[in-house]
């Protein structure tokens, strides 16, 4: 895959997938915009990608809020001209409770920023791509939204949400040579899936060992998915390899989703 003289834009890029995609297409070539609403985790995230001589600019602001995501689209056109790919990583877990007991607020916030905001992100971005006849989107969903995790009704429905977005988007934008995909991961290591055990187990009366059993006793495989194979499969996906490949929701889930 190669990513040379490419403009990326990676939402949600100082921690995380965001950041390991960002350094990712770094290495393969590409000139990294890296977005989220910390200051210090973005600029930590572009210098792991200047050590490596790589390039990278950040912008502090808040995704899921128009005024917002228009002027990071206007800095990045005035900056660079274009945007080729765009990852929409940018996300939140959301409450875990059942539903009766979640807060309306909460719910609120979960679908503002893991639903409105890739689409906010997407319609500020696109007409670029359009004008150029060629882009690559691609979504982070999650297989939660395909199948049950229980007291996470607010982020399940917020990513069923994008595979709807993702199927549609990709019939409008297709004839202009825009590719729009999406990956769903799996239960990865980090801090975000040590939350959802713990609260599992809270919630349950469990321990947190048997709450990790659980859920890989349902992965042929028998893991948790490693932060680099989602990686991999949104460099795939972004990259010019996949260039008949739009539409597609790809499960990386250890087999625990095959839908």
């Amino acid at each position: 895959m190669d990513f040379k003289n490419k403009i990326a834009v990676v939402t949600g890029g100082g921690r995380g997938l965001g950041s390991d995609v960002g350094l990712a297409l770094a290495k393969l070539g590409a000139t990294v915009v890296l977005s989220g609403r910390t200051a210090k985790s973005l600029d930590e995230a572009k210098d792991a990608i200047e050590a490596i001589g790589g390039k990278a600019s950040v912008y502090v602001g808040d995704m899921a809020d128009a005024e917002s995501v228009n002027r990071f689209a206007s800095e990045v056109f005035d900056k660079y001209g274009r945007v080729d790919v765009l990852v929409n990583n940018a996300a939140i877990g959301g409450p875990s409770a059942p539903l009766w007991e979640v807060a309306v607020d909460d719910w609120k916030e979960t679908l503002n920023i893991n639903t409105t905001g890739p689409f906010l992100t997407s319609r500020a971005f696109l007409p670029s791509m359009i004008e150029k006849k060629s882009g690559s989107i691609v979504f982070v969903g999650s297989m939660t939204g395909k199948r049950e995790l229980l007291n996470r009704t607010a982020y399940a429905a917020s990513k069923i949400a994008l595979v709807g977005l993702v199927r549609t988007l990709a019939w409008e934008v297709g004839p202009y040579g825009i590719r729009v995909n999406m990956v769903s991961p799996g239960p990865m290591e980090g801090a975000r899936m040590k939350w959802v055990l713990e609260k599992q187990a809270e919630n349950e009366n469990i321990t947190i060992d048997a709450a990790r059993a659980r859920l890989t006793s349902r992965s042929p495989v028998g893991r948790f998915v490693s932060t680099q194979d989602v990686v991999n499969a949104i460099l795939f996906l972004a990259s010019d390899d996949a260039s008949s490949t739009t539409g597609e929701d790809l499960n990386v889930s250890s087999g625990i989703c095959m839908y």
